[in-house]
């Protein structure tokens, strides 16, 4: 039903600023910076190899802007949403509502981006927060050629250079609630993991869905969250070369600790700090693998 973390969602209130900031972490220029007609929104695009990145802003007049105003007013900048690809978005509707989700009508999206003139459109099945524990989550179907949001170029050295997410991380005081969401239940997303770690005080679950990881963390004590919802808090991104990419970035500015042995065996990862916009920030370099025809790691 659900075939690809397509994109993830950033709620941020100056979009060139924090389209600027973006390109710098990444070590890209933005795919898209488009605008939402009658929404109330703007918003910038990076594609990377396995997923998309948006930042979104409130932008005049619209619904879904006049929302965003209010979540920015709340919490601040930072991630607020997971979108999941899908081939058919009438027959996922009708699968989730089966599943008590409660989606609400199909809807078709339109985003024109402002420098080309481009139009990309899409169907989106909205589901109501009160089902998605606090987090925007819904599925996507893209009705326009995947060409046309074409890859964020590399503005650098590409061993430097973010090419993909590793996994998303969202906390939780309620594990068991929020795996029946996830899980086969709700969204029907694979669970690969769920193994509690007595050292780091936490319980981890993943799912896995088109070779990106959602991470559910719950701390043992659970103290960390408030009860009845969740919270998208980090991403972790991918780079070939985690002391190239911390060079690159410390020369840019950016708050960022030194690299060292990451959890999974073989990685390595160093945390960006500031600024990230709201964002928990992991950069993690990939065990060593058989190599690619082109010669870099997959």
């Amino acid at each position: 039903m659900l075939t690809t973390l397509d994109h993830v969602i950033l709620a941020v209130a100056d979009l060139p600023a924090a389209t600027r900031t973006y390109s710098r972490l990444l070590g890209c220029r933005p795919s898209w910076v488009g605008e939402h007609a009658g929404s109330g929104t703007c918003n910038t695009l990076f594609r990377l190899e396995n997923m998309y990145l948006e930042l979104l802003a409130p932008e005049g007049p619209g619904p879904v802007g006049d929302s965003l105003r209010g979540v920015l007013a709340a919490r601040g900048e930072g991630p607020v949403g997971l979108a999941f690809g899908t081939e058919d978005a009438e027959a996922c509707h009708a699968a989730l509502a089966e599943r008590g989700l409660s989606p609400g009508d199909v809807e078709k999206g339109l985003g024109r981006d402002v420098e080309s003139g481009a139009f990309r459109e899409w169907l989106r099945v909205p589901l109501p927060l009160d089902k998605t524990r606090g987090i925007v989550l819904f599925p996507i179907e893209h009705r326009s050629p995947s060409e046309l949001l074409a890859q964020a170029g590399a503005t650098g050295d590409e061993a430097a250079t973010i090419f993909a997410l590793d996994h998303a991380v969202v906390r939780t005081s309620e594990p068991e609630a929020t795996i029946a969401l996830y899980g086969e239940k709700g969204l029907g997303l694979r669970l690969a993991l769920d193994k509690t770690f007595e050292k780091w005080g936490a319980r981890l679950i993943f799912f896995r869905v088109g070779g990106v990881t959602v991470e559910i963390a719950a701390s043992l004590d659970g103290a960390d969250e408030e009860a009845g919802g969740d919270r998208f808090w980090g991403l972790s991104w991918r780079v070939r070369n985690a002391d190239a990419a911390r060079e690159r970035l410390a020369g840019e500015g950016f708050d960022v600790s030194e690299v060292r042995t990451g959890r999974k065996p073989g990685t390595r990862v160093l945390t960006v700090r500031e600024p990230t916009h709201g964002v928990a920030t992991l950069l993690l370099e990939p065990a060593p693998r058989e190599a690619n025809a082109d010669g870099r790691r997959a």
